[in-house]
């Protein structure tokens, strides 16, 4: 055998022993993987995690902002000092049946999960009808109507919803189920005539150790 029939041969050897050791490994690497994710998720989803301090964002990698309009200077300031905090503990709030239905005919999304009891009791893994996820997103506004504006946004004149940032729904909120609402504020950014506030709201459901939504609101608030 010459060198380059050796160096042909055992490059073969090291292929095939490559492949065997990825066919041997990838199956316990991926179900370590999932173990990991499903303990990760499961902890950020605990609500013991949402008694922990926030990150205040708006001192990571950011200079302290200057701001010429006094106004929103002060508005900002004394946001900023509840950063981190919760500051709303919402009232409960029933998720019936009907509210259920109303929610399927505006939108559309009749899907039997959440409309159709008598399927759901034999083929759902949660034995009943659950709401539909976006219809639990949608009575936020409900769910923290009582939070009075004034005790940390004196002056405000007007509130627009910007959107988004994140969404989760770790928990199905099940017909017939008690939510309410827990905000807790996370950062805070001046523009030129109004602040951006970042909520994060979390809707528990009675009973239940997961939340039923956890999202990232983003506010404008013009003073």
């Amino acid at each position: 055998m010459d060198v380059f029939e050796f160096i042909k041969e055992k490059k073969a050897d090291f292929k095939n022993n490559t492949e065997r050791y990825r066919v041997m490994l990838e199956p316990k690497f991926k179900a370590l993987s999932e173990k990991l994710n499903g303990k990760i998720t499961n902890t950020l989803n605990n609500p013991w995690m949402f008694n922990l301090p926030s990150i205040d964002r708006s001192k990571i990698f950011k200079k302290k902002p200057t701001i010429n309009n006094e106004k929103i200077k002060n508005a900002y300031e004394k946001i900023v000092e509840s950063i981190g905090k919760e500051i709303l503990v919402g009232p409960w709030e029933t998720v019936d049946q009907d509210r259920i239905n109303r929610f399927a005919d505006v939108t559309g999304d009749r899907q039997w999960i959440h409309t159709d009891l008598t399927k759901a009791k034999l083929e759902s893994p949660f034995k009943t009808t659950i709401a539909h996820g976006f219809l639990t997103l949608s009575l936020i506004p409900k769910l923290t109507e009582d939070f009075d504006f004034n005790t940390i946004h004196p002056g405000l004149k007007m509130i627009v919803n910007c959107g988004l940032n994140q969404v989760r729904f770790p928990f199905p909120v099940k017909s017939g189920s008690k939510i309410r609402g827990r905000v807790k504020i996370i950062d805070a950014v001046p523009n030129k005539n109004n602040v951006e506030l970042f909520n994060e709201v979390s809707i528990e459901v009675e009973g239940r150790k997961r939340f039923g939504c956890v999202a990232e609101t983003v506010l404008r608030l013009y003073y």
